[in-house]
């Protein structure tokens, strides 16, 4: 914690290199309680001619001795946060002693003890609360690790690497050592201690090497480690296919735990997942579940090359590896299943959650330019809008001219840490393609505007496309340039023939022509979601139907269909509507999607397409967010198309019935539109027993889930029986249980807050856990749209009060929770007081983290 007028932030052009650089670490950790003790033994060399003290950052240690050559030093100087040493030689060895203890570090930040194991998390930070050290991505160093401990209690001792010896102690201690060959930043340093269940394989690469392949979870949870390594080979086996990047070590490593801020860490061959992201099986876990697991177990090995071998320079470039590993991920999960879904889920993203913090007090390019807390910049512009930069400049390059940047990048850089600058140079050498003007994404911050007009000249045939591309002042930059925004349409004609166009909008305003033309065609725009930007066009209902129906591009076909659904629910509102969409608009969408069902097609995306938009997404799309009227303006049309297509919902749902679970692509595309149409006929009459007999009968989560989601949202008499019978179920399983309480914490009801008060009196529940207080408190805060914004403000007070509790434990969870209180310019202006409010209590704190710090005070002076 900081005394809140002592916090500078830190800016992207003040980067110089390091005085000193370390070249290699030995480390020796003897797990005890209540301390455990640290040996650091560093080589260290002056980096250029300056005569600048050696400075190394320091947090919650206790300094017991240090060693330069050999010699103790008394001559030093230590504060909260440094330990700095003057006229030290050019090339030195030094020792460093630490004490701390693991037990009471509940930040879950560096060297942590949960409940049975011991676990670490350095990034970006954290290496510093473990010993002294130069804690910067761009000191890469090579380690040896040795880490002693009582063995009966801790029989695996985990480290980087590959494991090069061990041995027994006589008072029943032990030891490992390990040794990772590849040079890292601290940040990629991991350490675990515990008592697990081991779940073992194998994986022969291209090259004919056998990697030994190791799953630890907590005891009893072995059955749920299958997918998970399934997973990994198909991860290893995609990254050999599509960019001939091998791994590199003799064993591969994940550990699951429960106590994680992070949804995974790729640590150099010692991956530490929350245990959300690994432990799956058709009783325990849904669909969702597994699809996570897949992508998440795939992003951190795909760090592997883009974030390990070549890692960043400084923390600003950080989308240099997250932007460019989520790109990887979707890519791979694309390739694992449903394309078109997959896109559905990037934009979601974007749209709910990116576009909004664009348009915040946090707004930042996806490459910062000044922060005062970096574990606030892991946000989704860095991580999700950087895959959507990196995405546009495969789309600009072609698959194999993407491939050939790739490998130029790791020709030039591997083993090193670089910028944005260095990527973007690669692809552009490799493919002598000119990116300048393409890289202002990466220092341009906000949500370009894209707006198209269209006319048709009957005589000449000619069909034009105006675009003009408006790039708005945001919170932290006031000028903007123009980008280059890759506009992917396609053009339907009156037979239902389409044409793929391509366009390249690099100006203000430009314009695309097409000739010989008999008639005016119909445009879909921006189709895959081409680019993250938002689209102003005076679509008629007549197009907007005809691309929902009849477009070849899924994306573009779904993005009709929730415009249709957005635009009818706006028109509802005080905030009005663009386009005047009638029940007779929305009777045709629903009926042509559900016609499709009688034949072969996308059951997925005909899912996606008849869910409504999120309030979330409708927030989004106005300036002002008429939040209870929406909410209740979405709940009345979901009945209206419940009970108009009863009937032909219930034979959907009947024909798409199966009996014995698979994660399979089949069959996950029929559980989702089943439990679609579950949800639907859950406001019908016969809601009630449809919902409790596929739970009583449900032979996996997703179903289970399915109904309860149904129950709660139709408000049937059912729901708080079935949950009852879940929870006894499940009592003892923490994991699943997060499941009842987000769906407890997410009920519309007048008592909710006396609610939340007796789940987190649940024998479950542990303020501890990040997993708990998101599935509680998180859920709440962001998905319960009319108890967090009651117009009295309780909902406010009750998610301040509990994060001011909160942020003395884990900042980092805290600073994640308070974003819905900074989205206070969204809502009417008695809300808006009552969050600002709710924002200066906070600030007022004399210890506040910077974490919070930082996300509130800029929201209140924005």
């Amino acid at each position: 914690m900081s005394d809140n007028r002592d916090i500078k932030a830190k800016r992207r052009l003040d980067y110089q290199a390091p005085d000193f650089l370390i070249s290699t670490v030995d480390l020796s950790v003897k797990l005890e309680q209540p301390k455990t003790q640290i040996k650091s033994q560093l080589r260290v060399k002056r980096n250029g001619d300056h005569q600048q003290p050696l400075v190394l950052d320091g947090e919650e240690l206790t300094l017991i001795d240090i060693k330069l050559n050999g010699n103790s030093l008394t001559k030093y100087e230590q504060t909260s946060s440094a330990l700095t040493i003057e006229n030290v030689p050019d090339d030195f060895y030094l020792e460093i002693y630490t004490e701390l203890d693991p037990a009471l570090n509940r930040s879950l930040e560096g060297l942590y003890k949960t409940e049975n194991a011991y676990c670490t998390q350095c990034e970006a930070e954290g290496f510093r609360k473990i010993t002294y050290f130069i804690d910067r991505p761009d000191v890469l160093a090579e380690y040896t690790v040795t880490i002693y401990a009582d063995q009966k209690a801790y029989p695996y001792l985990l480290s980087n690497g590959n494991k090069i010896d061990s041995g027994k102690l006589e008072d029943g201690r032990h030891w490992v050592k390990w040794h990772d060959p590849f040079k890292k930043p601290c940040y990629l340093f991991a350490l675990v201690a515990g008592d697990f269940d081991l779940l073992e394989d194998h994986y022969k690469t291209t090259s004919g090497r056998k990697v030994l392949l190791q799953l630890f979870v907590d005891k009893g949870k072995l059955n749920r480690g299958h997918h998970a390594l399934a997973s990994l080979k198909k991860a290893m086996a995609w990254d050999e296919q599509v960019f001939d990047l091998e791994y590199d070590l003799d064993i591969y490593m994940i550990v699951a735990v429960d106590f994680f801020n992070m949804g995974a860490m790729e640590n150099k061959g010692l991956n530490v997942f929350n245990s959300k992201y690994v432990l799956a099986d058709s009783a325990s876990a849904t669909d969702e579940d597994f699809f996570n697991i897949e992508s998440v177990i795939a992003h951190e090995y795909f760090h592997n090359w883009t974030g390990n071998r070549v890692t960043c320079r400084d923390w600003f470039q950080l989308s240099l590896k997250e932007g460019l590993t989520v790109f990887r991920d979707q890519q791979f999960s694309a390739d694992m299943g449903s394309p078109v879904v997959n896109r559905i889920k990037n934009v979601k993203v974007m749209r709910e959650h990116q576009f909004a913090e664009d348009a915040s007090a946090m707004s930042h390019p996806i490459r910062p330019d000044e922060v005062i807390e970096m574990n606030n910049f892991y946000t989704v512009t860095v991580y999700d809008k950087g895959a959507e930069v990196i995405r546009m400049m495969h789309t600009l390059l072609g698959q194999e001219g993407f491939k050939n940047g790739i490998d130029l990048y790791f020709k030039r850089h591997d083993g090193q840490a670089v910028t944005c600058d260095d990527f973007v140079s690669a692809m552009q050498d490799a493919n002598q393609f000119d990116l300048s003007q393409f890289k202002r994404w990466y220092g341009q911050s906000g949500t370009p505007i894209v707006k198209v007009n269209e006319s048709f000249d009957e005589l000449k045939g000619e069909y034009t496309i105006g675009f003009e591309q408006i790039n708005n002042a945001t919170a932290d930059q006031l000028e903007k340039q123009d980008l280059h925004i890759p506009i992917r349409l396609e053009l339907i004609n009156s037979c239902g023939e389409t044409s793929v166009e391509l366009f390249h909008l690099k100006q203000s305003q430009q314009t695309l022509t097409k000739a010989g033309l008999e008639q005016k065609p119909t445009v879909a725009l921006l189709t895959d979601f081409s680019a993250p930007v938002k689209l102003e066009f005076n679509y008629s209902v007549d197009a907007l139907l005809k691309i929902a129906l009849s477009a070849k591009d899924g994306y573009a076909r779904w993005d009709a269909a929730q415009t249709l659904f957005s635009e009818f629910l706006h028109g509802k509102t005080p905030a009005s509507s663009k386009l005047s969409v009638n029940f007779n608009a929305i009777d045709k969408l629903v009926d042509g999607l559900l016609s499709e069902t009688k034949a072969p097609c996308d059951l997925a995306l005909i899912a996606e397409m008849l869910t409504l938009p999120s309030i979330e997404t409708l927030g989004q799309q106005v300036s002002r967010y008429y939040v209870i009227e929406l909410n209740q303006g979405r709940k009345e049309l979901e009945v209206y198309i419940a009970k108009t297509f009863s009937d032909v919902f219930l034979r959907v749902y009947q024909s798409t019935q199966q009996s014995g679970y698979a994660y399979q692509s089949e069959q996950v595309n029929k559980r989702k539109l089943r439990n679609l149409c579950l949800y639907y006929l859950a406001k019908t009459e016969q809601g009630n027993s449809l919902v409790s007999k596929q739970f009583e009968s449900s032979d996996n989560m997703t179903d289970s889930l399915g109904a309860l989601k149904a129950a709660q949202a139709a408000v049937l008499p059912c729901f708080e029986d079935l949950m009852n019978k879940f929870e006894q179920k499940w009592a003892d399983d923490p994991l699943v249980l997060d499941k009842w309480f987000a769906l407890h914490a997410s009920c519309e009801i007048p008592d909710i807050l006396t609610r939340l008060d007796l789940l987190m009196s649940h024998k479950q529940f542990n303020h501890d856990n990040p997993n708990r207080v998101r599935s509680v408190i998180g859920t709440f805060a962001f998905y319960n749209a009319t108890g967090f914004h009651a117009i009295d403000g309780s909902g406010y007070k009750y998610v301040t009060d509990y994060l001011m509790k909160l942020d003395a434990r884990n900042p980092q969870v805290a600073s994640r929770i308070v974003t819905p209180l900074t989205q206070w310019r969204k809502v009417d202006d008695i809300r808006a007081d009552l969050m600002k409010y709710q924002l200066t209590r906070l600030l007022a704190l004399p210890s506040l983290s910077k974490d919070v710090f930082e996300k509130v005070s800029k929201s209140l002076s924005y």
